[in-house]
């Protein structure tokens, strides 16, 4: 795995506004560190390089690992997952009260393999949403580098 330099994780977290770019969660509303994600990840020939990285949340990158696409259950397409880099993430989905819904396929797989939308994910974003802390709001759009 090739280390990401202390400049690129700086772009990274600052284009992204700490916000992780899956879920719209803010750093400072967790306790674990964010981390630098490879959209198309080293073992399918990604790159470390700012076009090809995003700022994931602990739960949003455990969840994703190495995949890059699945099967849209609506479809039945292989399907990629929706790149903050190239996507802008209002296009592919919407919020409902604390769920995040699809509007694509590639948001469809993108909530599927994150697990978007399990309970404890909803309520937390609900609770967070109360006091104003959430979605949070990156000060660029989402898909440029």
């Amino acid at each position: 795995m090739t280390a990401v330099s202390d400049e690129l994780r700086c772009l990274v977290i600052e284009r992204a506004g700490n916000c992780c770019e899956y879920c719209l969660l803010n750093q400072a509303d967790n306790t674990f560190s964010f981390h630098i994600d490879h959209i198309i990840s080293e073992k399918h020939g990604g790159e470390t390089a700012a076009q090809n990285l995003c700022l994931s949340c602990p739960i949003c990158n455990s969840f994703k690992g190495s995949d890059i696409g699945s099967i849209d259950h609506q479809t039945k397409h292989l399907t990629p997952l929706y790149n903050p880099r190239q996507q802008v993430w209002s296009e592919h989905f919407q919020l409902n009260g604390g769920v995040i819904e699809p509007r694509t396929p590639e948001a469809r797989v993108r909530i599927f393999l994150l697990r978007l939308n399990q309970l404890d994910r909803v309520f937390e974003r609900q609770e967070l949403s109360s006091l104003g802390r959430y979605p949070c709001h990156p000060p660029s759009q989402n898909h440029e580098t």
